[in-house]
């Protein structure tokens, strides 16, 4: 592991993380009624159940607005969802504010055009391998994992073991 990505690392306190390509494989599955469905990696939520444990909050900021991901938040304890958010990078200051932090000591994994404004202003910025290719460019890592396969998860375990925290 680089030497900057390591430094990176042990500062962050929280970990917040988009839905749609990160969390799940970006795809949306639609019943006849309908209603929209998402697969979630288990993976992923061993990642938010470890961190959590270690003192350290997830939170979501996604575009989407449904009651899938309140479920899945809820379940996963995730510590804050910022749902409906159309220019995320505007959560990044109450984010600092609440949890008396700096934008270097959080990191944020997005993986489309919708993710770079914050991606550019977090301490360390991370995308799925099948992340767009403009935001490869724009950020700290690319992660082995693919979206919704355990992405959040190599993040996760990236942060817990710089921070030597098993």
């Amino acid at each position: 592991m680089r030497s900057t990505i390591v430094s990176k690392c042990k500062k962050i306190k929280i970990v917040m993380t988009d839905v749609d390509g990160v969390l799940t494989d970006g795809g949306m599955y639609y019943s006849a009624k309908g209603d929209i469905m998402k697969k979630f990696f288990a993976r992923d939520g061993m990642g938010v159940t470890l961190l959590k444990k270690n003192g350290i909050p997830s939170i979501i900021v996604t575009k989407e607005k449904n009651q899938i991901i309140k479920q899945w938040a809820k379940k996963m304890n995730i510590q804050k969802l910022f749902d409906g958010m159309t220019n995320k990078e505007l959560v990044l200051k109450q984010v600092c504010k609440d949890f008396k932090i700096t934008s270097d000591e959080i990191a944020y994994i997005g993986d489309d055009v919708n993710d770079l404004g914050l991606l550019k202003k977090v301490g360390f910025s991370a995308i799925p391998n099948d992340g767009i290719e403009e935001l490869k460019t724009n950020c700290h890592y690319v992660c082995k994992q693919k979206g919704g396969s355990g992405a959040f998860r190599e993040i996760a375990d990236m942060i817990l073991s710089v921070q030597n925290i098993k």
